[in-house]
């Protein structure tokens, strides 16, 4: 993080924002988040932003945004259940025109995801452990763990358009 540009607010409620732009245009975003539920849609609303203006994803950024807000919803309440010593990091990366990779951080004790995902799709669909990781592979070309549960690496490719 050193040597990164920081776009933060002072407010503890806010995310803190670091960026960096490569010469390919790549932008790079990384954020810590406290473990609220109310720091979840200012942190998503800045950086839906930056997502659109980088037009990494034209037209995709509904999915993203779905998938970013449950991702964020898992780590704050399941992950880090809501400890206000502990924080959710979000890493994001932009490539314009060809995809956006995001990887959501939780200090917590991680889980067991296979096992959760094979329950939610099993048991009741409006159950509430598993239903967050089902929309997020339902609106994300990639979603995968690591690091016992703890983290989420998802990725959506721009959707190429036939002229």
């Amino acid at each position: 993080m050193s040597g990164m540009p920081s776009l933060n607010t002072p407010s503890d409620s806010q995310s803190l924002f670091s960026g960096k732009h490569h010469r390919s245009s790549v932008m790079e975003v990384q954020a810590w988040m406290p473990s609220k539920i109310q720091a979840i849609s200012p942190l998503v609303d800045r950086l839906m932003r930056l997502i659109e203006g980088s037009q990494c994803v034209p037209g995709e950024e509904f999915d993203v945004e779905l998938a970013l807000r449950e991702a964020l919803a898992n780590a704050a309440i399941h992950g880090n259940q809501e400890d206000p010593e502990k924080k959710v990091r979000i890493c994001c990366r932009c490539k314009p025109g060809n995809e956006v990779s995001i990887e959501v951080t939780d200090q917590g004790e991680g889980f067991d995801f296979e096992q959760t995902a094979a329950n939610s799709l099993i048991s009741d669909p409006a159950a509430e452990h598993g239903r967050g990781i089902a929309l997020m592979k339902a609106f994300m070309d990639e979603v995968h763990f690591a690091q016992g549960g703890s983290q989420v690496h998802m990725r959506k490719r721009a959707r190429k358009s036939s002229h």
